[in-house]
């Protein structure tokens, strides 16, 4: 009788074990699929969804007495795709970088000038309010550190912020020799190397995250007031 009461507790056991394994890899595969299943809807859309390339509207460059500004206006629309990792709650951020060249005769031009603008942009689902963070410094996930920050209503007006830039000041007036020539590289980009990392995995060698432009002009100087 002791031993049909031990056989039974150990099948019982056994059982039991089993069961648990099976409902936590069935846990973990429909996890798996979910995430797949997500990311697949979220990283790919049909053609006809696709956006118009980015491009560069306006460059110039004028320099006072207190400094060199840039003035520059881009132009891109956002795909579906990036909107809705936006109303997901998945901050993108933008990064625009000029470089000054000096020329030289008789050896490569020399750079003078490098200077960066990094902008984070996010969703705010309580207030339904899109929230705009510019920084000189790129913005990291761990805090937002000294930035210049602005709300707006709807994404029109934020996108309309990022995508025009008024006198940035990008040198000292004492740097820039207004006799000598130079050119200027301007690049805008959306930076996917912040997204989550199964953002960055899914948007390599996809259009629908592809913002990326860029600009070489020589530089008429321009007096400011």
């Amino acid at each position: 009788m002791p031993s049909r009461t031990i056989s039974k507790v150990i099948t019982t056991d056994f059982f039991t074990r089993c069961l648990r394994k099976a409902r936590l890899e069935a846990g973990v595969w429909l996890a798996a699929v979910w995430l797949a299943t997500a990311m697949a809807l979220l990283l790919s859309h049909p053609a006809a969804a696709q956006t118009p390339p980015p491009e560069i509207t306006q460059l110039r460059v004028e320099r006072t007495d207190d400094g060199v500004y840039l003035n520059a206006a881009v132009k891109f629309d956002l795909s579906n795709t990036v909107e809705d990792a936006l109303l997901k709650g998945i901050p993108m951020y933008f990064v625009a970088e000029a470089e000054l060249y000096r020329d030289r005769w008789y050896w490569y031009d020399r750079k003078v000038i490098s200077v960066a603008r990094h902008m984070r942009l996010a969703y705010q689902p309580l207030t339904r309010r899109w929230r705009l963070n510019v920084s000189p410094t790129p913005i990291t996930n761990a805090g937002l550190g000294v930035t210049l920050n602005q709300s707006y209503d709807d994404l029109p007006d934020a996108l309309a912020a990022i995508q025009r830039i008024s006198r940035w000041k990008i040198a000292e007036a004492a740097d820039m020799d207004p006799e000598v020539r130079h050119n200027i590289d301007f690049r805008f980009r959306l930076d996917i190397s912040q997204l989550p990392r199964p953002f960055q995995i899914g948007a390599v060698g996809q259009s629908d995250w592809n913002v990326n432009i860029a600009k070489n002009q020589r530089l008429v100087w321009e007096s400011g007031k």
